[in-house]
């Protein structure tokens, strides 16, 4: 049984939906406000976290949902999937000073909430999927990014109690999500992570870090122009900042 494309696609836009929403909220409380350099920081990280916390929520009911579905087609008997927390005050807070510490672009900064949203639906996946001992996998979405890459080509693994139930490679500007099966026959239509194996095996080095910068450099000389330019845009900001 193959999860079609289209209803891969429905589950990830509505997921995406959500962060960006999160996002939007953010930025636009933040420019009513007189922007985040000059508010206080611990009224942003309250803001910022009853936003993370309620789209959050919203992410994790979706993946739930999504759980269920795909266990009920494939004729499996679970209980029903649970969510998984939200990401907490201390996490948000700490995201966002991480990302203040390199630009002021507000954009940028209030990128975190959108992460932790899409964190919410991941971990609601792992979460259940280790729960049932269930298979996952990394789908890849769109211009995937070296490191996403290297994660879908590890193809299906089976969750158990030792798996991590944390999404914590969860990135800005990131449409890939965990997918879950009960059975080998099972999977997303488009994937296929031996095309992703053949690019991560091909790659220069010994140990993954190694063939995962050998993969970054050869990204970037197909890139350079744009890539540099996005440098030279955060550079300018990093200047302002200082």
């Amino acid at each position: 049984m193959n999860i079609s494309l289209s209803q891969w696609n429905r589950y990830k836009n509505n997921l995406s939906k959500l962060s960006s929403k999160a996002v939007e909220e953010l930025v636009s409380w933040v420019n009513a406000n007189g922007g985040y350099m000059a508010m206080d920081s611990d009224m942003f990280y309250a803001y910022s976290y009853a936003l993370v916390t309620k789209y959050g929520e919203g992410s994790a009911s979706l993946a739930a949902l999504m759980y269920d579905e795909i266990a009920e087609i494939s004729g499996k008997t679970v209980p029903a999937a649970v969510v998984a927390d939200t990401a907490s005050f201390e996490e948000v807070s700490a995201a966002i000073n991480n990302l203040k510490k390199t630009s002021k672009n507000v954009e940028y900064v209030c990128s975190v909430a959108g992460t932790k949203v899409k964190q919410a639906a991941a971990d609601t996946t792992l979460k259940n999927a280790s729960r049932d001992g269930a298979e996952f996998a990394w789908i890849p979405s769109g211009d995937t990014c070296i490191y996403c890459l290297s994660i879908a080509a590890n193809g299906w693994k089976k969750a158990s109690s030792k798996s991590t139930s944390r999404a914590s490679h969860i990135h800005n500007n990131c449409d890939c999500q965990y997918a879950v099966r009960f059975d080998s026959k099972t999977t997303v239509a488009g994937y296929d992570s031996s095309k992703y194996k053949e690019i991560y095996d091909s790659a220069e080095g010994t140990t993954s870090n190694d063939k995962i910068n050998y993969l970054r450099r050869e990204q970037y000389a197909e890139k350079k122009d744009e890539i540099n330019a996005q440098k030279r845009i955060a550079y300018s900001e990093r200047q302002e900042v200082n």
